[in-house]
């Protein structure tokens, strides 16, 4: 299959000649051009070494310290151009790229995915689905799906977005919007959904820490189910939000894509007796797999579940990446060797290096990124820029609905350069919590806004590793694609999620209405 990308003008061709650029047109261009003006990712992340390495130092030799909220823990700020950081460095350098969390997760579930891929399992489930699935509906279909993904953890931000480029490549679609609006609505509605997972025992688990804060509060409890109501109505909402802006706003505006003569426009979307024989066939292991896998968490006493029979915090969830895949590459397996896609365990092998041997350039920035956010944490950096941030919002003095706006904003603004959404909140969430309230405001309300500030701005941050991992994968759209050109894509999605977000909160706030099971707006 043979393929080409033509590049479309900013202000667009007309019949009648050249049109001004729209507003939106021109911001959307000055990000492209603000974004390729920006070194290789590999050099960006080292200038940012040595910033972070220069910053470090200066503060701890000025002796600066900084103690979190609502401990006697006072943390120093120690400085990389010193013995001890030189030490640390030499020590860990190693570590830091190894223990790297995003590349394991990464490599792995490539791997799997790779197999699924090359056997041709992904684009004949998907070929399956669109049989049936209106072309217009494929936008919100996608945003819908990746809105209730946060229960896959960070593997949702791997797997989901190459299968909507498939999806929509198969349609006739451009398969670069299935791309990147699949990645924008996994990470800017991250933490909304119907679906309850370890994230939402972990942002629990901190609130209730937090409350305990104040005295005389430990009769205040925060269940797991504290957001609910709000988190599945944000999903709908930001489903469609993220539909509309794919289709009407993403799309429009991407260069034109077009597929050879045996692109995925001309072909038949109807499968051959060999092709159903192997997607039901895969799909039979993999409900076999699932049940041995469920088999091994729900009863009583199974090895997969958590500390006191757990079922959320529980070692399936935590080590989710493992099960998917086994549950990808042995779809893939059967599906291959049902249609003779895969020529035995060689072909398995073969389809698997080759798709690690795609990833070497993500490996090498991935390398780099990882000494910057691990000498990030190690010199209490990150403590110091979210504590003194927050210390600065609570001195304003805002109450009622414009706190939790600030609040909102102040945590879009620190995830930018503290991506772990459990490391914000730890930091923050003993200082606003208990702020909170004071104001008489319940502490799943403050978990509420904590949630919009945690996804909206992840999107678009260079901190967040799988942004890069994205940008690998649009070249295969897009050779001549760079960051800027990416990130001024995804900059799309961050405002209107932000503020239709915050509406629904308003909503909430206003109408005193319940975020969840036993969780309301106040404090009773």
């Amino acid at each position: 299959m043979t393929s080409s990308v033509k590049e479309l003008s900013a202000s667009g061709q007309g019949t009648g000649g050249e049109e001004k650029p729209r507003g939106v047109d021109r911001v959307l261009s000055w990000i492209e051009r603000a974004g390729n003006a920006l070194p290789n990712p590999v050099v960006l992340f080292t200038a940012l070494f040595a910033v972070v390495a220069v910053v470090s130092t200066a503060l701890a030799l000025a002796d600066v310290s900084v103690t979190v909220p609502g401990t006697d823990d006072t943390q120093q700020i120690t400085g990389l151009l010193t013995g001890e950081g030189v030490r640390w460095l030499v020590e860990n350098l190693v570590t830091n790229f190894a223990a790297f969390p995003p590349i394991a997760a990464v490599l792995l579930m490539i791997m799997a995915v790779g197999v699924a891929e090359k056997a041709g399992l992904l684009e004949t489930a998907m070929r399956a689905t669109l049989a049936r699935a209106p072309r217009a509906f494929l936008p919100y279909l996608v945003a819908l799906v990746a809105c209730q993904a946060h229960m896959m953890s960070d593997v949702a931000a791997i797997v989901l977005p190459p299968l909507a480029a498939v999806v929509f490549k198969s349609a006739g679609r451009h398969p670069a919007a299935g791309l990147i609006g699949g990645f924008a609505c996994v990470t800017a509605g991250y933490a909304a959904g119907f679906t309850i997972g370890s994230l939402d025992a972990l942002y629990t688990g901190i609130t209730q820490q937090a409350v305990e804060v104040l005295p005389a509060s430990h009769h205040v409890d925060v269940n797991i189910l504290a957001n609910y109501f709000f988190t599945a109505t944000s999903s709908l909402a930001l489903g469609l939000l993220g539909g509309f802006l794919i289709s009407r706003v993403l799309e429009p505006r991407l260069p034109a894509y077009e597929s050879g003569d045996d692109g995925p426009a001309d072909e038949d979307v109807h499968l051959t007796p060999a092709q159903r024989r192997g997607l039901l066939l895969s799909a039979l292991a993999v409900v076999a797999y699932a049940a041995v896998v469920l088999s091994l968490w729900l009863p009583d006493g199974a090895p997969l579940r958590g500390d006191g029979g757990a079922l959320v915090s529980s070692p399936l969830l935590t080590g989710i990446v493992p099960v998917l895949f086994g549950a990808f590459l042995l779809a893939g397996v059967v599906y291959g060797f049902t249609v003779k896609t895969l020529s035995g365990s060689d072909g398995v092998v073969t389809a698997m290096t080759d798709s690690v041997k795609n990833m070497a350039g993500y490996v090498v920035m991935m390398f780099v990124a990882a000494q910057v956010i691990a000498v990030f944490n190690w010199s209490n950096l990150g403590v110091l820029l979210a504590v003194k941030a927050a210390a600065f919002l609570q001195s304003i003095g805002l109450t009622g609905f414009g706190a939790l706006v600030a609040f909102v904003l102040l945590v879009s603004c620190l995830n930018l350069v503290v991506l772990s959404g459990s490391a914000l909140w730890s930091l923050i969430g003993p200082v606003f919590v208990p702020a909170f309230m004071l104001l008489g405001m319940n502490p799943a309300l403050s978990q509420a806004a904590f949630r919009i500030g945690d996804s909206a701005t992840a999107v678009i941050t260079p901190m967040n590793p799988y942004v890069f991992l994205l940008l690998a994968l649009l070249q295969r759209y897009e050779p001549e694609a760079r960051l800027g050109t990416l990130i001024s894509r995804l900059a799309i999605f961050v405002v209107p999620f932000l503020g239709v977000w915050l509406a629904i909160l308003a909503v909430f706030y206003g109408f005193d209405l319940p975020l969840g099971p036993g969780a309301g707006i106040g404090l009773k």
